[in-house]
């Protein structure tokens, strides 16, 4: 389910390479975790929820098959030590 979310995401947004899904497992219960670049959030989130919500709604069908419930959780922003992972990573391939 992480990879769907993953594929998903990066193809609606215009920075994939910041696209980031965490895994939780309980036990019925799985959450993850997406966090995007800022600018791109709108992007995942769509208007008025949609897209956020037919997401949600895929993981909700798939999870039927696997009797396990998804939850996808969109975290607003990188915390600092991820922004300059990620920006060092980028200024290294462009180097």
């Amino acid at each position: 389910m992480k990879e769907l979310v993953e594929t998903v995401c990066k193809s609606l947004v215009d920075n994939p390479e910041e696209v980031k899904v965490t895994q939780i497992d309980g036990e019925q219960t799985t959450i993850l975790e997406l966090r995007v670049h800022q600018s791109d959030l709108g992007k995942v989130i769509g208007k008025q929820g949609r897209t956020a919500r037919a997401i949600r709604t895929i993981l909700a069908a798939a999870g039927m098959k696997q009797r396990r419930r998804f939850n996808l959780e969109i975290i607003e922003r990188f915390d600092d030590r991820e922004n300059r992972e990620n920006r060092e990573n980028r200024e290294k391939s462009e180097a």
